[in-house]
């Protein structure tokens, strides 16, 4: 082999050998990148489940409660007794204030032993005004309200009441509450009696 044959064989040895040390060194000095593992996604919390704050609608339901006359006409008596019946109304919710009518019906089992009378039943149309307390529902009312009795006196007469009372809402369809009210019939059907009365009674409504 001849010198210039042996440089040649060499030269591409020399570049063979830098050739696979550079490949060497790449893979070998390149730190393998590590990606970070991705943080787990919190688990959905679910909503609380929340009722009240919209009074809006129609509603229907039933009363039971207790009642009590005051008048000349029964002397130093004031007979009491149990109240049961049912109501009906619409209200408006205009957001923090809610304004409503209802109307409703209560048999009674008052009567007065000593004159013989009995109150049958009282009937009313009611004006509404409360205030929107989310699930809370004070509110306040007055209208006219019609007797009727039986016994000595059968008559019936109109007077006007005026009350208090509050709604709770147990939840989307179910509401309960208490109402008192104080009724006044001045000169019941003619005979010169005026009659007042009172009335508490717990309520249950449901809403649609």
């Amino acid at each position: 082999m001849n010198m210039h044959a042996k440089t040649l064989t060499a030269t591409a040895a020399a570049l063979a050998m830098v050739g696979f040390a550079g490949a060497a060194n790449a893979g070998g000095l390149a730190e393998p990148v590590v990606q970070p593992a991705p943080a787990p996604l919190p688990a959905p919390v679910p909503a609380p489940v929340s009722y009240g704050g919209d009074w809006g609608g129609f509603y229907a339901g039933g009363q039971l409660g207790w009642g009590q006359l005051d008048s000349d006409a029964f002397g130093d008596a004031d007979p009491d007794g149990a109240l049961y019946g049912v109501h009906a109304g619409y209200n408006y919710d205009f957001g923090s204030f809610v304004l409503g009518a209802e109307l409703d019906y209560d048999a009674t089992d008052i009567s007065d032993d000593a004159t013989g009378i009995d109150l049958d039943s009282v009937a009313r149309f009611k004006v509404k005004a409360g205030y929107d307390a989310g699930r809370f529902l004070p509110y306040v009312t007055a209208g006219i309200a019609q007797a009727t009795t039986s016994g000595a006196l059968d008559a019936d007469d109109d007077g006007q009441f005026a009350g208090v009372g509050v709604d709770y809402q147990f939840n989307d369809s179910i509401r309960v509450g208490a109402e008192a009210l104080q009724h006044q019939f001045d000169d019941f059907d003619g005979s010169g009696a005026d009659i007042d009365a009172t009335t508490i009674a717990a309520r249950v409504s449901y809403t649609f």
